[in-house]
């Protein structure tokens, strides 16, 4: 964190018990995999979005998985790590996790099969998450079109998965769900008013 010579440069009488003490969350786990969707030949790109007081300190904020094409039943499974360390000065703006499921034909072509977002577990421990996605409808035209073309209506901008500002407007059609198992580690947020 600090080094000693920073530590020397401090005037005198201001040692370690005057450094800002910053708290951190630890997010060590993985997206599992996937099911309830109609086909499988699944892959997923992922994110983080956190607000304007957090700062990712290592790991990767987003992502995407490889493709599974499981041989029995409807489970695709993944196993991709996500590995983050974030600090922190407030708890406004805790971390979300955005998905996008995409289903990849035997063409190699990419249809979205789904959106979906969730937070980040806010105790420390580990949990089990269920993350359930959706896809917009689309008119009547856009249905059929799908229907033999394949394709299908997208949002503009993914950030309205996480933000909910015109997401109420949306026509949408529940698909399956993502599993994903989180470690949370959390430090210094007793100094904060946060009790774990």
């Amino acid at each position: 964190m600090f080094n000693s010579a920073l530590l020397r440069a401090l005037p005198a009488g201001r040692g370690a018990a005057h450094i800002p003490v910053m708290a951190e969350l630890h997010i060590v786990g993985q997206i599992v995999g996937a099911s309830g969707f109609p086909q499988s030949s699944l892959f997923c790109k992922w994110g983080i979005h956190t607000g304007g007081a957090w700062r990712l300190l290592s790991g990767l904020k987003e992502g995407q998985t490889q493709v599974d094409l499981p041989q029995t039943g409807d489970m695709a499974y993944w196993s991709h790590p996500i590995d983050l360390h974030y600090t922190t000065k407030g708890l406004q703006g805790w971390p979300k996790l955005h998905l996008q499921v995409w289903h990849q034909d035997a063409f190699g072509r990419c249809q979205l099969y789904g959106y979906g977002y969730c937070h980040v577990p806010s105790s420390p421990g580990h949990h089990h998450v269920r993350c359930v996605t959706w896809r917009p409808l689309g008119s009547w035209q856009e249905q059929i079109a799908q229907i033999f073309v394949g394709g299908g209506p997208q949002l503009r901008s993914p950030d309205i998965i996480y933000s909910g500002a015109d997401r109420y407007r949306l026509h949408t059609v529940a698909m399956g769900s993502v599993e994903l198992e989180l470690g949370i580690i959390m430090r210094h947020f007793d100094k904060y008013g946060v009790e774990s």
